[in-house]
């Protein structure tokens, strides 16, 4: 039996990556919090803090009853790419019925995890779905906060482990074509920080999630480099080549290191956004702190959806 209490949060996939960090800041702020995880046997640093529930994407009726009570829902869930084992398009319907769930349950507030420059018309399947989501959000009625981040870095992070872990392992660096398409990384606790501040509120509001630095990719690589001790070459390869390494890479690892969608993606200036900075924390700095562990072990994204027990390895 649930008990019903309106300061109870609940946070999807609570001992994932950005799951975690927002549900520290709730905890530390004297909240209740559940979570909606497809990770229940998950250990973590939470202990019986909080309150786990399955997804029930297919049974409405457990789905309402675990937000029953609750004020807000702050979503994380979603996939980077599709697998044989997931899929985005599995990922907009099941988010299509976590909102109207939500609808039921009477929360109060939704706080949406999106992506920089959604799109429906976008020829990125990535894209297109999260701005699908971003637009059934707006019509549900649920006041909300939707915010669209780039690139997050943190203790848990994959993008920015592994490309350290790749200069670290070679001799030299590729970027697909000239490597001028441009990111902004935020740091995951000032997300966290930014998404329970959206928590709080009730007017409506869109905001892109950026960190306080710029880069285009092969600064990004330069500074990485240059930081942990191994500045590399960096070299231009036709798009093609460079995903056929990262196929070649990924088959060794076992994970899935670029996608197709993902170069275009980057290529496209996807990850780039004229608005102010979100996050104060700088990614140079962080990674200057952090240089004697980042990039020492490879982050596979298979490996922590396939390993539902563990908790998600730190730098």
């Amino acid at each position: 039996m649930i008990i019903v209490t309106r300061d109870v949060h609940i946070v999807t996939g609570a001992f994932g990556y950005s799951g975690k960090y927002i549900t520290k800041q709730l905890l530390d702020l004297g909240h209740q919090v559940r979570t909606l995880t497809n990770s229940i046997s998950r250990s973590n640093f939470f202990g019986g803090k909080v309150q786990v529930y399955p997804f029930s994407f297919d049974e409405e009726d457990k789905l309402i009853e675990s937000m029953q009570g609750a004020a807000v829902l702050y979503n994380t869930y979603w996939v980077r790419f599709n697998h044989t084992d997931f899929k985005h398009a599995a990922a907009v319907n099941n988010t299509l019925k976590l909102f109207q769930a939500a609808h039921k349950a009477k929360i109060k507030r939704i706080v949406h995890i999106s992506i920089t420059n959604p799109a429906e018309d976008s020829h990125l399947e990535y894209f297109r779905g999260k701005a699908r989501l971003e637009r059934a959000l707006k019509e549900s009625g649920i006041s909300y906060a939707i915010l669209r981040p780039a690139v997050l870095f943190g203790e848990e992070d994959i993008l920015i482990n592994n490309i350290a872990w790749m200069l670290r392992k070679f001799p030299v660096f590729g970027v697909f074509g000239d490597g001028d398409y441009r990111l902004q990384p935020i740091y995951v606790d000032d997300l966290a920080r930014l998404a329970v501040e959206q928590g709080t509120e009730r007017e409506n509001r869109i905001i892109d999630a950026i960190g306080p630095e710029t880069f285009t990719y092969r600064e990004l690589v330069q500074k990485i480099g240059s930081i942990i001790g191994k500045p590399r070459p960096i070299v231009s390869v036709p798009d093609s080549i460079g995903y056929m390494v990262g196929w070649f890479i990924g088959k060794i690892v076992g994970d899935v290191v670029i996608t197709r969608e993902e170069i275009k993606g980057l290529k496209a200036d996807l990850l780039y956004t004229d608005s102010p900075p979100a996050g104060k924390t700088k990614l140079t700095e962080w990674a200057a702190l952090n240089s004697s562990s980042l990039g020492v072990k490879y982050a596979s994204e298979l490996a922590r959806r396939r390993n539902r027990n563990e908790s998600y390895e730190k730098l």
